[in-house]
């Protein structure tokens, strides 16, 4: 294999590739990345067993083959040459090893086999739609910080991704939830995902999906089936086992009676809460709101630190009630929200709130309150 190809191709290539390539493996060929020449391209492929990402990039091929070599250290050496630079891989005879050359720089690199590197066969995947770029963003960043971090609840550990009807027309929505926090949004489902099964990404796939979808692409094409889903992005595709289990039935825990209706601006709540939860303990982080007629009073006491109030002018006509809440909880839904205010539809003390920017939003968030 003699392949020549732009350092600037491939630096964004092999950024791509090689983040879902663990750091620590037990498995040796899992920490490669494997390299392949062939009809004027070089594909670049990593995985970890659950995910794959591929990328296909424009080269100068001398002579066609394929080799594997530890991705992590040809990033390092690629992103340290300098801008403009050609570089040229090669493998030399005994095929134990791939020579890196740039400029005056020499790098022999220990090479595997291809043969040795695994394969993500994903099989059938009977589902297929496209989707734009700024709608798949906007459904995986409005819910991907509500995913569970516990592993004994590993169906949680992801985003469920489901189309249903709603309101007389069909949607496609993105659904996370912790146990203590719940977020929903939706967007009009696109052609062809009608019927799809209702699948849960899991977060390490989430988290690549983002970094792609942030890289410039305007359409996402999404195949999928019950096990597998697979997203092709500009000459990138990532391919990830989905989580084998059932996501629990979200729409019991979305309340539908909550009748005290808060309207507060959403900035001015933001900094409030993040100033009295100063106060706080990182253990409790709760902060109690008091509301009664046109006024919201923040309060966090700290046994160990002392206590922080203020005040708020607010929409607010009902009964009145005290509920707490978890304070970083309260700022990551406000930091989600769009709208210059926020919508809180309240019931009791003990009962789950229901955020929005307005009634009937697109994006909808249920946080469960703290004892204060």
């Amino acid at each position: 294999m003699r392949v020549t190809v732009e350092r600037a191709a491939l630096l964004k290539a092999l950024g791509h590739v090689h983040r879902v390539v663990e750091r620590r493996n037990t498995i040796p060929i899992l920490s490669n990345v494997l390299l392949r020449a062939e009809e004027g391209s070089l594909r670049l492929k990593a995985t970890d067993l659950d995910i794959e990402v591929t990328e296909t990039i424009p080269a100068d091929i001398t002579d066609a083959g394929s080799t594997t070599v530890p991705a992590y250290m040809i990033y390092d050496i690629v992103r340290k040459l300098p801008d403009g630079a050609q570089v040229s891989l090669e493998m030399t005879a005994d095929l134990g090893q791939m020579q890196i050359r740039s400029g005056r720089s020499r790098f022999m690199l220990q090479a595997l086999p291809e043969s040795d590197f695994p394969d993500l066969a994903a099989g059938d995947l009977p589902h297929s739609f496209t989707l734009s770029a700024a709608d798949l963003k906007r459904l995986i960043e409005k819910t991907q910080f509500a995913i569970s971090t516990e592993e004994t609840r590993y169906y949680l550990n992801g985003i469920y991704l489901h189309t249903l009807e709603a309101g007389g027309s069909v949607v496609m929505r993105a659904v996370a939830t912790d146990g203590h926090r719940l977020a929903r949004v939706e967007i009009p489902a696109p052609t062809g995902s009608e019927g799809m099964p209702g699948v849960i990404v899991p977060r390490k796939a989430v988290a690549e999906i983002v970094k792609l979808v942030e890289d410039g692409s305007e359409t996402v094409t999404i195949e999928l089936s019950s096990a597998k889903v697979r997203l092709t992005f500009d000459g990138v595709v990532l391919t990830s086992k989905l989580i084998d289990g059932t996501f629990p039935d979200y729409q019991r825990v979305i309340p539908a009676g909550n009748d005290k209706l808060l309207v507060v601006e959403r900035a001015d709540f933001s900094k409030a809460v993040d100033r009295v939860s100063t106060i706080s303990s990182e253990r409790g982080r709760a902060v109690k709101l008091a509301l009664s007629d046109g006024r919201l009073t923040l309060t966090v006491n700290n046994p160990d630190s002392g206590s922080a109030t203020e005040e708020l002018e607010v929409d607010y006509d009902g009964a009145p009630i005290d509920i707490g809440f978890n304070a970083r909880y309260l700022l990551d839904i406000a930091g989600q929200l769009d709208g210059d205010t926020a919508l809180f539809k309240l019931a009791d003390p003990g009962s789950p709130t229901i955020i929005q920017d307005r009634e009937g939003a697109a994006a909808l968030y249920v946080l469960m309150p703290m004892r204060v």
